[in-house]
């Protein structure tokens, strides 16, 4: 079943975030560098989108980092109508009210797509002051719920599910973003509205009002729904209205996250369709954590970031690049960029569990059937250990691989390896936390 409101995302949407490197502190120039970086290095590869992510509009974003992240009652950016604007002394050319346009165009000038964040509801300053919704009769304090708010952002109030204003307030904010050439909105604080335990998904409304919103923008834009862990019992309602939805809370760069997130695909893998992807988070390669006061090459081991990029692949997950691109190194690069392993994003192939267990897991995909008429096969081994072990699989175990012609050999897709099959045994020594990814060839 294909979304409805966008054509731009029936494969997994794949580009740059600035969170991992810059946190709340990414300026336009910043944004500029790295979107020239994603156009020349990586556009060919399929990576498009160049998204500004969180508290564009905070004039004082970062000034206070060792006490706060998200700085209490800080000073923001924001129109007449209590809109967040990007914060001129960051982005200039934003100024005399051009928004992101000036912006967005640049990144739409390098063949790129330009996407920001936003978080769920209405500016607590607006409802404040009591400023008007522009285009209705009401005020941000009118549709205010100063009862929903965010656990560890204090920048809003959900917006009063059903208040008569409520889908207006929407259809204005995403015409305004519509406006300035936005393609990709990631909203926060709305998978998983976490500061309420007992309701988890109290953003449903919200939800739907953005969906709504966008369709009625006439803008094809991307909706990606964050933070998580999503519900597995909201899939269907995740699909009907987002592209993609947070399966996991912040991902960074430590083996456990990694490991949990088999987990996890485990779960929502029944779940993976063209235009609606439970999202794996963003890939916390290359050099992260300057905004964060830590700033680091990836903390993941080699094997560790290629059993990364195999299972979120795999899985189906969108692709975001937290790297400061700008300063992206040849390994890195070697993992963004190999195209055997990338194919393997669906519609066109499709990826399932075969096994787990405390030390490990088998995935299998099955692509579309070649000239011969036999379906292409992939076969990957995971290893959770902390040493290297032999880990071995049988090919003609595989259910989707039923009546295909027996399987002769296999090449590994990130070394170039190639394994002889005796029957339809495949075995190899897999590194620490590492992967073997296998093309099967009869």
């Amino acid at each position: 079943m294909l979304f409805p409101h966008s054509s731009a995302a029936l494969t997994p949407p794949m580009g740059w975030n600035s969170y991992d490197y810059y946190d709340t502190t990414v300026t336009e120039a910043d944004v500029r560098a790295n979107a020239e970086v994603l156009a020349r290095e990586l556009k060919p590869y399929g990576w498009e989108y160049a998204v500004v992510d969180i508290q564009w509009y905070a004039k004082d974003a970062g000034a206070r980092r060792a006490e706060f992240q998200y700085i209490p009652f800080g000073d923001h950016a924001m129109d007449e109508y209590g809109r967040f604007q990007p914060d001129p002394a960051r982005f200039p050319s934003a100024a005399g009210g051009r928004g992101f346009g000036p912006l967005a165009d640049y990144v739409h000038s390098l063949g790129l797509k330009f996407g920001i964040h936003i978080m769920r509801g209405i500016p607590r300053a607006a409802a404040h002051r009591r400023l008007p919704v522009h285009g209705t009769p009401y005020t941000a304090a009118d549709l205010a719920d100063p009862s929903s708010i965010c656990r560890w952002n204090p920048d809003m109030y959900g917006v009063r599910a059903g208040h008569p204003g409520a889908q207006a307030y929407y259809n204005d904010l995403i015409a305004m973003y519509a406006a300035w050439g936005v393609d990709f909105i990631k909203c926060d604080d709305i998978a998983n509205t976490n500061m309420y335990p007992h309701a988890p998904y109290s953003g449903r409304a919200e939800i739907e009002y953005l969906h709504n919103a966008i369709l009625h923008s006439g803008r094809d834009i991307v909706l990606s729904l964050s933070p998580g862990p999503a519900l597995i019992e909201q899939a269907w309602h995740y699909a009907q209205n987002a592209n993609m939805w947070r399966i996991t809370d912040d991902l960074w760069d430590k083996w456990e996250d990694v490991r949990a997130m088999f987990d996890r695909c485990e779960l929502w893998q029944d779940h993976v369709a063209p235009g609606a992807f439970p999202d794996c988070d963003m890939l916390p390669l290359g050099r992260i954590g300057r905004g964060f006061g830590a700033e680091r090459a990836t903390a993941l081991t080699r094997d560790e970031q290629r059993t990364l990029v195999s299972l979120w692949c795999l899985f189906g997950s969108p692709l975001m690049l937290g790297a400061e691109l700008t300063q992206l190194d040849e390994f890195t690069k070697s993992l963004l960029t190999n195209r055997e392993v990338l194919r393997l994003l669906p519609p066109s192939f499709r990826a399932r569990q075969l096994a787990k267990d405390e030390a490990g897991a088998v995935w299998t995909c099955t692509g579309p059937a070649g000239a011969d008429g036999q379906p292409e096969r992939y076969l990957a081994l995971f290893n959770f250990c902390a040493q290297p072990r032999t880990m071995a699989a049988d090919t003609a175990a595989v259910p989707a691989w039923q009546g295909a012609a027996p399987a002769a050999a296999a090449r590994e897709l990130w070394t170039g390896e190639t394994l002889p099959l005796p029957g339809a045994r495949l075995a190899a020594n897999v590194p620490p936390h590492g992967v073997r990814l296998y093309k099967v060839e009869g």
